[in-house]
């Protein structure tokens, strides 16, 4: 469904959450990359994990499916060899930024060119910090970016070395991930010096969870700017794990039970690393009521407040936060969240842009936006999700607090990253009509 009209309705009830799509592209590559079988649970399949599938069998690695604990997951065994292979020319990345960021540095451990492709505007997004590294280093790569602006299709040919990389804070983390997950299969030592304050640490954070449960050391220097100490010569051990649950995606469901509720998350690891985990707090100090409990949290309507948010480590959970500042009394700012421009769509532009069409009073800045809280959303008309997954969801959770309903094009883009998404909609409360 592409078009859907959307109605005024309150949200209730109980939601388990996804399992987080961040854990589950780092679990299934650290699966990968040992010798051995190991299985991972608690998958709930998207476009972006599918990608991630697409590029390790890509690479040699065989993907079968198996019985699941958890009810409507899924579950993978991962066998490997210990080091990537196979025969096939490239793969495709979809739409998934962290799919083709993760893999460039794991091409450069292959003995063979290998093509990445992408759809959307994944060709557009940045691979500059890649192209330093291949500079300094020798490493054969090409695209046609100089003449079309695009980064896809890029081809890497050559073979990454150990040594002492540098990146500057401001770069996506996933770059870091990126060279954590392969310089430990490097016959000497690394580095990787981070020399400006580090942006969306949170999300490094996971990578070296991730790599110490499979049996990977990695040194975390921190202070002022970080430094990651990488022995070589290291091996990845097979495991059975399950992936967490995703507070990216809780927050859509916080932010719901904050405008009407009462409405319960489960399936939350409440001692996570995901830097989304704030969103609980961040939805407290703008007036809602949370409970928390033994695998998530209850939210209810509160005495709406305005508050600033800092969007430098929690990008993903602003354009929801956006939607109940926007009804929440006073002035709320976001600020350092300008990465959210290069996402897979310009955040910062589409959600100020809709919500601004259903009544809200938003001002865009180069690095954020500024909020004036009304008493509600007036709806009506159309809006657009930008073909981004987040914008839509978020959209839909503003319905709640909207007087009239209004049709949203681009309902199908949540399937990059819940699918399930509407199903779920539904059993909260949610009406929806499908137009097309």
């Amino acid at each position: 469904m592409k078009k859907i009209r959307i109605y005024p309705e309150k949200l209730q009830g109980t939601v388990t959450v996804p399992s987080s799509k961040s854990m589950g592209h780092r679990e299934l590559i650290c699966a990968a990359l040992a010798a051995g079988t190991s299985k991972v649970d608690n998958i709930s399949f998207s476009k972006d994990i599918e990608a991630t599938c697409r590029c390790l069998r890509a690479m040699g690695v065989k993907i079968a499916e198996t019985k699941s604990a958890f009810e409507g997951r899924s579950a993978l065994l991962i066998h490997s060899e210990g080091k990537l292979g196979g025969t096939e020319p490239g793969a495709d990345c979809g739409e998934s930024g962290s799919t083709l960021r993760f893999f460039v540095p794991l091409a450069a451990l292959l003995d063979r060119p290998f093509t990445f492709t992408g759809g959307g505007k994944l060709a557009g997004r940045p691979l500059e910090a890649y192209y330093n590294i291949f500079a300094q280093q020798g490493i054969k790569y090409h695209t046609e970016v100089a003449t079309t602006g695009l980064h896809l299709p890029l081809t890497v040919a050559g073979r990454l070395r150990p040594g002492r990389f540098s990146l500057p804070g401001n770069v996506s983390s996933q770059y870091v991930s990126g060279l954590l997950f392969a310089l430990p299969l490097l016959e000497g030592d690394s580095v990787i010096e981070i020399t400006s304050p580090l942006e969306s640490s949170s999300y490094v954070d996971l990578t070296l969870a991730s790599l110490a449960k499979y049996g990977i050391k990695v040194e975390n220097e921190k202070g002022e700017h970080r430094r990651y100490l990488v022995p070589g010569g290291q091996h990845y051990s097979p495991r059975s794990a399950a992936v967490e649950g995703d507070w990216s995606q809780a927050a859509f469901w916080a932010v719901a039970g904050a405008l009407g509720g009462p409405l319960s998350c489960k399936g939350l690891d409440l001692t996570s690393l995901q830097g989304d985990r704030v969103v609980a707090d961040l939805v407290a100090r703008l007036g809602a009521k949370i409970e928390i409990g033994s695998d998530g949290l209850r939210v209810k309507k509160g005495e709406g407040k305005s508050c600033v948010i800092d969007g430098s480590n929690c990008p993903d959970i602003i354009p929801v936060l956006t939607v109940l500042a926007a009804v929440s009394p006073g002035h709320s700012s976001i600020v350092n969240a300008g990465r959210l421009r290069l996402k897979e769509c310009d955040r910062l532009a589409a959600i100020s842009s809709e919500l601004n069409k259903l009544g809200a009073k938003i001002e865009e800045l180069p690095e954020g936006l500024e909020i004036e809280g009304v008493p509600f959303l007036e709806g009506g008309g159309e809006a657009e999700a930008w073909n981004d997954h987040r914008i839509a969801m978020s959209l839909a959770v503003a319905a709640a607090c909207c007087r009239r309903p209004f049709v949203l094009n681009g309902a199908d883009s949540v399937k990059k990253s819940y699918p399930g998404f509407w199903e779920d909609y539904e059993k909260a409360g949610g009406k929806i009509e499908v137009l097309a």
